[in-house]
């Protein structure tokens, strides 16, 4: 099901976007395959922790997140990757795992690969593990305001 978070604030600034649902998968791969959208267009949202503050890390599906750059980028040496039990509960209406990359709905900071912003369109994780949406990348930059910087493998 989509979060109700997101599906609220879309529709309330009137965005055009599609559901796609596909058959359950968990990984980034699997919901790629599953939903037949390419691993360059899908977005995987990889949680972080910098400098003790919940972060997301959005890469393409068939990329890995480099936290070495993301210490560069931000200046700290703390960074990591945060582990489910710290960030479940920042998002009440989605399933473990399958959170939006819409930081600016759940107050953390977002930071995308520049080469989902080349796609043109981007599609991600609608809050459950069989429901993706697509939507233009300018309507995405638009709502998230995200830092679009180099950090992936």
């Amino acid at each position: 099901m989509l979060a109700k978070s997101l599906r609220d604030y879309l529709d309330q600034w009137e965005i055009k976007y599609i559901t796609i649902t596909h058959s359950r998968a968990y990984t980034a791969q699997e919901v790629a395959q599953s939903a037949h959208i390419p691993g360059g267009m899908l977005a995987k949202t990889v949680m972080v922790v910098i400098d003790g503050a919940m972060a997301m890390a959005v890469v393409p599906s068939n990329s890995r997140v480099r936290l070495d750059d993301l210490r560069d980028l931000t200046h700290t040496d703390d960074v990591r990757l945060a582990r489910e039990d710290e960030f479940k509960g920042y998002f009440p209406d989605c399933e473990a795992g399958a959170m939006p990359p819409f930081g600016n709905l759940y107050d953390m900071s977002v930071y995308v690969s520049p080469r989902l912003a080349e796609e043109g369109e981007i599609a991600f994780n609608a809050g459950s593990h069989t429901e993706i949406i697509k939507m233009s990348w300018a309507d995405f930059d638009r709502l998230v305001k995200p830092r679009v910087v180099q950090f992936t493998a």
